[in-house]
């Protein structure tokens, strides 16, 4: 992605940018599916928050998803509030780039939302993805509960012995607790479908979770 960052280290808390009060203005609306991507969302909803690299082709991976209601792409997991795009790519607000997903857990169950995020993108490369280096880009799993943590802990577990039988390290992503979501700039949401031919560095290591 453009302004790629270069920094692989989280920075201290008090060297972080000090943002802002203002809520980033976004269109209440996905652009594919057409469901809100901000609450309130209907009472059956729960949440789902990846990081898996650059979140332009990140979330595209989830809103193709048939059962998924609604996905919308931000920043998380730093310090600097309601943070811009430029100041996530200094790499000083600590934050990740994410996709919050909104689904019905009696339609789709978040194991399957974990098997996309694995087999989505490269999940042993630390600080960076692809081509893209920097802590923005860092993989990681954000939970909203207790039962999500586990099952994220399980299926990393699982997913490493797959990557280890086909000759792959270790896995670097952070499984946390999620914390608050700051939208990003509303031209980034649902990006590659506004702009088909844009940049795309997601990929798998072509293993399967099963």
């Amino acid at each position: 992605m453009i302004f790629s960052s270069k920094k692989l280290v989280l920075p201290d808390p008090k060297d972080a940018l000090p943002g802002r009060d203002t809520a980033m203005v976004i269109i209440n609306k996905h652009y594919v599916l057409g469901n809100p991507i901000a609450p309130p969302f209907p009472d059956n909803m729960e949440l789902a928050l990846f990081g898996l690299g650059c979140f332009w082709g990140a979330e595209r991976k989830f809103w193709q998803h048939p059962k998924v209601f609604s996905t919308a792409v931000g920043y998380s997991g730093g310090y600097t509030p309601n943070p811009t795009y430029e100041e996530v790519c200094t790499g000083l607000t600590g934050h990740n780039e994410v996709v919050r997903v909104v689904y019905d857990p009696s339609l789709i169950e978040f194991q399957e939302l974990l098997e996309l995020f694995w087999q989505s993108h490269n999940p042993t490369q630390g600080m960076g993805q692809g081509n893209d280096k920097g802590t923005q880009y860092r993989s990681g799993i954000y939970t909203y509960n207790q039962e999500q943590m586990d099952e994220a802990i399980r299926s990393k577990g699982h997913y490493q012995q797959r990557l280890a039988e086909s000759g792959f390290g270790q896995i670097s992503t952070e499984i946390l607790p999620a914390e608050e979501f700051y939208y990003a700039e509303d031209y980034h949401q649902q990006y590659l479908a506004k702009e088909p031919q844009g940049y795309c560095g997601i990929g798998g290591l072509g293993v399967a979770f099963d």
